[in-house]
């Protein structure tokens, strides 16, 4: 279940259309299946109707979704461009985190040194939980 607490730094209908770009990414979200009404998806995300068409209209416009007359608005069968989305979510993830980290002061030799202990870590963590 997604939560509905939104950053004011963003424009609502953004963060509605990165949530869905993430479900699409997990795999919740496979291609061909549709999307939920937009007046589905407003009582869902708790906002104006208006807020979930524009967020449909822009999955539409990259080419992430497929608006179908009369049936719904699916997400694209087209891998090409669901590829292309999840390399600008992996690229714009990456550029965040490293300019919250630039901006806190951490040389690139920590940062790279962080995350190699972060993923040593998470990788120790879930082979004990594969062998207890």
């Amino acid at each position: 279940m997604m939560d509905h607490i939104f950053d004011e730094t963003q424009p609502i209908y953004y963060q509605i259309l990165q949530r869905i770009c993430a479900r699409i990414l997990r795999g919740e979200l496979k291609s061909g299946d549709k999307l939920p009404s937009v007046i589905d998806a407003a009582m869902h995300f708790k906002v104006n109707h208006n807020t979930i068409q524009r967020v449909y209209q822009e999955l539409t416009r990259q080419g992430i979704a497929v608006a179908k007359r009369g049936e719904g608005t699916f997400v694209s069968e087209d891998q090409k461009v669901l590829r292309r989305m999840h390399e600008e979510m992996r690229k714009s993830l990456l550029e965040n985190f490293l300019t919250e980290m630039r901006r806190l002061g951490y040389s690139p030799s920590e940062i790279i040194q962080t995350l190699q202990d972060y993923i040593e870590a998470e990788s120790s963590i879930s082979s004990e939980e594969k062998n207890p």
